[in-house]
């Protein structure tokens, strides 16, 4: 196995959105103090509209102004790539809306469950040598590797 047979499309711009990533979480770190996980995104915009306890915490409540400007950093860093670098070229997947559906749901879960997701753990947690972060990461990636294989096997 060559190193294009693991990216066709070059490994460039993969090390380009890494450091990239980095670079801004270690900033939003640096800079303010702040750990930039997006679960904590989600509980927090949902702080708007569910009045339920669990979304109404202070540490939801009290960052969904900067969190929501976070997400929005994202969404608009993928649209500028997609419109300059991508040439608007749109990718489809062959994956069942269904099963996006399901595994979305398992992820939210699991990002609720192990208290944070792989951003928060894998890039930020990872970055200042959390060993839960690190466990956590372990335990993410064992899970997708097996759930990758036995999804393969059960649905081809």
């Amino acid at each position: 196995m060559t190193l294009s047979s693991f990216f066709p499309h070059g490994w460039q711009h993969y090390l380009l959105g890494g450091v990239l990533i980095g670079a801004g979480t270690a900033l939003l770190f640096v800079l303010t103090g702040r750990i930039g996980g997006m679960s904590t995104v989600f509980s927090s915009s949902w702080s708007f509209v569910v009045r339920r306890a669990f979304f109404q915490q202070p540490r939801f409540v009290d960052s969904r102004g900067w969190r929501l400007v976070y997400a929005a950093g994202l969404i608009l860093g993928a649209l500028v790539w997609w419109l300059g670098f991508a040439g608007g070229v749109y990718e489809a997947t062959a994956v069942p809306a269904w099963q996006l559906l399901v595994g979305g749901f398992f992820v939210g879960y699991g990002a609720r469950l192990g208290n944070g997701c792989t951003s928060g753990h894998g890039i930020c947690g990872l970055g200042s040598l959390q060993l839960p972060s690190l466990l956590a990461v372990l335990t993410f990636m064992a899970t997708a590797f097996l759930t990758a294989n036995l999804a393969a096997r059960w649905l081809a």
